[in-house]
């Protein structure tokens, strides 16, 4: 990895929606990936669950569209300073995907297609708080926006929320992924404005 995709713009104009801070709106859905995009075919996709023994739970594609979806509409905040609201995805819940999984693990590691990884707490995912999410707006998932799936976790910065999702591994401590192991913040809270160590 280390190339980065252009297609952000500067703010657009000033808002009185409440905002993070530091954060502006705009009516774009900027583009900012960390490498090339990934092209998964769909009948070679699957979702792993593995657990900090190594019990791995898996999905084909088939098996998840297979899953009862909802259709979340929330707010997207990116570490770029973009905000973007009410936003409308389909998709599984975690809560779904995570029925039946043994674990004792409070962290997880993301990974996506291509190698990028991100930390998330596992409280993060569960209780309504995140989806893999397939398709944006009533279409499919973009590539460029992390399609065929995507992780989504609106309450944190956007990097969280991996493009590509292609598993999860539970973990008993935590450990940084791609962005936290270069400086980026180990949470990442929008309103907080926890965007690098130390903030």
């Amino acid at each position: 990895m280390g190339l980065f995709t252009p297609g952000f713009r500067r703010p657009e104009r000033a808002t009185d929606v409440a905002l993070p801070p530091g954060q502006y709106l705009t009516e774009d859905f900027p583009v900012l990936s960390a490498g090339p995009t990934p092209r998964v075919p769909l009948d070679q996709w699957e979702f792993v669950i593995t657990t900090e023994v190594g019990a791995a739970t898996r999905w084909t594609w088939a098996e998840l569209m297979a899953l009862p979806a909802q259709t979340p509409t929330v707010d997207l905040h990116c570490v770029t300073r973009w905000s973007k609201l009410a936003t409308s995805w389909r998709g599984v819940s975690l809560d779904v995907l995570f029925e039946g999984v043994d674990t004792a693990a409070d962290w997880t590691m993301v990974h996506s297609y291509g190698g990028y990884t991100t930390n998330v707490p596992l409280e993060d995912l569960l209780d309504g708080k995140a989806w893999i999410a397939y398709e944006f707006e009533g279409d499919d998932l973009d590539p460029a926006h992390g399609g065929p799936a995507r992780l989504l976790v609106p309450r944190l910065y956007l990097w969280k929320s991996a493009k590509w999702v292609r598993g999860i591994t539970l973990m008993p401590a935590d450990e940084p992924g791609f962005w936290e192991s270069v400086g980026y913040h180990d949470y990442g809270d929008p309103w907080r404005e926890q965007r690098y160590q130390g903030d």
